[in-house]
């Protein structure tokens, strides 16, 4: 059997094009199965897998927590706010305690960058990074590059528009890794201050126009801004924002073109964008999150089965 280059996933940078072919195919044969009456696969019956989340999160461990029950492994839950971190316990102690219990992976989200990369050369174990800091978040690349694939049949050669807040994302820099390892073209789109300041040297081009890169583009993904990880504000108002950079049904009827939108979630309606295209034939955000689940199942089995 095909298998990953790496034993754990901790960023899209570490992965190549081979790694995610495989993922893609493996979720094919997942998404089969999440769409059966019986939608388990006893394929992981006798591993035990902890989800250790130091920020809040509804979607991603959800879909974490759904995709391994499916493959029938034993799920353990921890979260940060009812634990012993509270009391001062380090990070490695920590999962230590956790590993002690006979867990053979860990999936985890950690405000700080590279949180992941760090216990992976303390521990014993496989580690899915689910997002750490503003750094990366992998499996959201993959699915998001999987759902573009599912809908235009291939993610090479397609230009994408990554649109909002993609200083403070994690999701932007996973997701121009995955898009430019597959050969697409890629541009973002935001406030001047919300753009990073070397961005081009990742292979992207700024285009701070929206319009013109809405016209540009086949796909564009559009970002929240993350004012929780914001200690000053970076534009004059949401309003003003939303005006320069948000997405209504007026704007994608004056293309000349359908593309597809997308968006990682949680939606700020209203604001980056609309429900009526929140909610239209052109959106695939839904499907992002069904699409979710076979990437993170795909993930799961195939660092699992590089376990001894």
């Amino acid at each position: 059997m095909p298998a990953l280059s790496v034993k754990h996933l901790l960023g899209i940078k570490y992965l190549n094009e081979k790694d995610i072919q495989l993922i893609f195919e493996t979720a094919d044969q997942f998404k089969e199965v999440i769409n059966r009456s019986i939608k388990k696969v006893p394929s992981l019956r006798d591993i035990t897998i902890a989800n250790i989340f130091f920020e809040n999160s509804t979607r991603t461990k959800l879909s974490f927590e759904l995709a391994e029950k499916r493959l029938s492994a034993d799920v353990l839950n921890f979260s940060a706010s009812q634990s012993s971190v509270k009391k001062g316990e380090t990070l490695i102690d920590t999962v230590n305690n956790i590993l002690s219990m006979k867990v053979d992976m860990v999936v985890m989200r950690h405000p700080n960058p590279g949180a992941g990369i760090f216990l992976s050369r303390h521990v014993n174990a496989s580690i899915i990074n689910a997002g750490d800091g503003a750094h990366e978040h992998p499996t959201q690349a993959l699915l998001d590059s999987y759902s573009i694939r599912e809908k235009l049949g291939d993610v090479a050669g397609k230009k994408v528009i990554i649109v909002g807040d993609i200083l403070h994302s994690r999701v932007a820099l996973s997701n121009i890794f995955a898009l430019k390892l597959q050969g697409a073209k890629v541009k973002v789109c935001g406030p001047k201050t919300l753009i990073p300041k070397h961005i081009e040297s990742l292979g992207v081009e700024v285009e701070p126009d929206l319009r013109k890169a809405l016209a540009w583009c086949d796909v564009a993904n559009m970002l929240r801004v993350q004012n929780e990880r914001m200690e000053i504000s970076y534009f004059p108002t949401t309003r003003e924002y939303t005006q320069q950079y948000g997405i209504n049904k007026e704007i994608l009827e004056s293309l000349d073109k359908e593309i597809v939108i997308m968006h990682p979630g949680p939606i700020n309606r209203g604001v980056e964008i609309t429900s009526d295209v929140a909610d239209s034939s052109q959106s695939i955000i839904l499907h992002q999150v069904e699409n979710g689940v076979a990437i993170r199942m795909a993930v799961i089995y195939l660092l699992a089965s590089q376990l001894n």
